[in-house]
C-alpha cells in the first residue's frame, strides 16, 4: 500500500515523496539532506568575502594618545560593519623605509583598503600606491593625493585655540610651554592657534617651544617639559604621542592640557582639559564608501562640526565663568561664527600673514612654516 508524506520546511520548499518500502524512505531523507546542504552552500556563495583592511601605527597603541584614538576609531567602524570587514594592524612602525616595507606587505597580503595615519607615512604610501593601483590608500595628516590615495586630518587647531584661551586665563606667569615633535604644518598650526588664543586674553603672553624630534620618546618629552618649567612656564601642553608632558606637569605642580586623549587620570590636579580626537566617523564613512563602490580620492579635514574633535571636561580648578566663556567659544567654532586664524595675524618677525577681517585659507595652513607673534625663537629647518 502506497504511503504519501508531505513535508514542509523553513526554506518554504515543498516537496512530496512517495515510497512503498523503507529503502524509499531512506532515499527520501538523503535527498532532503542533500537539498539543504546545497541551499546552505548557495547562501554562503552569495555572501561576499569581507573587505580586507590594513592599518599601521608609528608607536605602540597603548591606552592613550594618537594611535590609541585611531585604534578606537577602527573599533567603532568594526562595530558598524561586523563580519563585512577584516582588519590587519601593525604597531610601532618607524616612518621611512620601515613604513614603506610594511605598507607594501599589507598590500601584498591582499588588503584592499590601507590606512596610514601619520604625516611621515605620506611619501611611502604614495610610492606603494603606484605599484598597487587597485588598492585604496588613505594617509592621515598628509596633504598629497593620487587616484587611489586620499588624505585625511582634522582641524585640531580649533580646539588648540580654545585651550590657549583657557591658558590665558589660568597662567600666572604669562608663559606657556609646548613640547613638540617635528616642525611640520600640522604641529605649527597647533602652536600658533594656542598662542593666538592665549594672547586674545593676555596680549603679552609668551609660548616657548622645545622640539624633541620624535613622535614618541617619553624620556625626551619629560626632559623638555622640565626645561620649559625652568624657563617660567606654568602651563604645559604637547604635540607628541605620550602623556609624559602631563605627568611631568602634575609632578611639578603645574597646569597642563592633554592632547589626543583625555589624560585626566594621569594629571588629576593639573590637567585643565584636553583635545580629544575622534576618528570613528572618518573610518566608518570611508569603509562604507568602499563597500558601496562609491569611494573617490579626496582631502578630508574634519572639524568640530563633523565630530572629529572635542574638549575633555574641565578640571574643577577652572573657574565656572572661564569654563562658560570657553563653552560659548566652542559653540561659535562649531557654528562657523569664529575661526582661530582670523586677521590681523603677524608672524613673530613682524611680517603680515593674515589681513584684518580675513581668515587664513586651508591651503595656506597646510604650508605653515612660521611662528606667530608671541612664540619665542625660530622654527627649526
Amino acid at each position: 500500500m502506497a504511503i504519501v508524506a508531505n513535508i514542509t520546511y523553513q526554506t518554504r520548499l515543498f516537496m512530496t515523496f512517495q515510497f512503498t518500502t523503507p529503502n524509499h524512505l531512506f532515499q527520501a531523507r538523503r535527498a532532503l539532506l542533500a537539498a539543504f546542504a546545497f541551499s546552505a552552500f548557495a547562501a554562503q556563495a552569495q555572501t561576499p568575502p569581507p573587505l580586507k583592511i590594513g592599518i599601521l601605527y608609528n608607536t605602540p597603541i597603548a591606552d592613550l594618545g594618537w594611535n590609541y584614538q585611531h585604534h578606537t576609531g577602527i573599533q567603532a567602524m568594526q562595530k558598524v560593519f561586523g563580519n563585512k570587514v577584516k582588519v590587519e594592524a601593525v604597531e610601532n612602525v618607524n616612518e621611512g623605509p620601515d613604513a614603506e616595507r610594511v605598507i607594501r606587505q599589507l598590500a601584498q597580503n591582499g588588503n584592499q583598503l590601507i590606512f596610514t595615519p601619520s604625516f611621515g607615512y605620506m611619501e611611502p604610501t604614495l610610492r606603494v600606491a603606484k605599484d598597487f593601483p587597485k588598492v585604496i590608500f588613505a594617509n592621515g595628516t598628509g596633504y598629497k593625493q593620487a587616484d587611489n590615495v586620499a588624505s585625511y586630518s582634522a582641524k585640531f587647531y580649533e580646539a588648540r585655540y580654545l585651550l590657549g584661551v583657557t591658558a590665558g586665563y589660568m597662567s600666572k606667569s604669562g608663559v606657556a610651554g609646548y613640547v613638540a615633535a617635528f616642525p611640520i604644518p600640522e604641529v605649527l598650526q597647533g602652536i600658533n592657534a594656542f598662542t593666538t588664543g592665549m594672547r586674545s586674553v593676555n596680549p603679552k603672553a609668551e609660548v616657548k617651544v622645545v622640539w624633541v624630534n620624535s613622535w614618541f620618546d617619553p624620556g625626551k618629552e619629560t626632559q623638555a617639559a622640565s626645561s620649559l618649567i625652568i624657563l617660567g612656564a606654568d602651563v604645559l601642553t604637547n604635540h607628541t604621542n605620550s602623556p609624559a608632558t602631563v605627568i611631568e606637569a602634575e609632578a611639578k605642580g603645574k597646569y597642563s592640557f592633554g592632547y589626543q586623549s583625555d589624560m585626566a587620570k594621569l594629571g588629576p590636579k593639573g590637567q585643565l582639559s584636553a583635545v580629544v580626537h575622534n576618528w570613528g566617523p572618518y573610518y566608518t564613512k570611508t569603509v562604507g564608501d568602499v563597500l558601496a563602490g562609491k569611494w573617490k580620492s579626496s582631502d578630508t579635514w574634519g572639524s568640530y562640526a563633523d565630530g572629529f574633535i572635542q574638549l575633555a571636561p574641565f578640571n574643577a580648578a577652572v573657574p565656572k565663568d572661564v569654563a562658560s566663556k570657553i563653552t560659548r567659544l566652542e559653540a561659535d567654532l562649531k557654528a562657523g561664527k569664529t575661526a582661530p586664524f582670523t586677521g590681523p595675524i603677524k608672524d613673530n618677525e613682524g611680517k603680515d600673514r593674515v589681513a584684518a577681517g580675513s581668515t587664513m585659507a586651508i591651503a595656506d595652513m597646510q604650508k605653515m612654516d612660521y611662528y606667530v607673534m608671541g612664540v619665542t625663537g625660530k622654527v627649526p629647518k
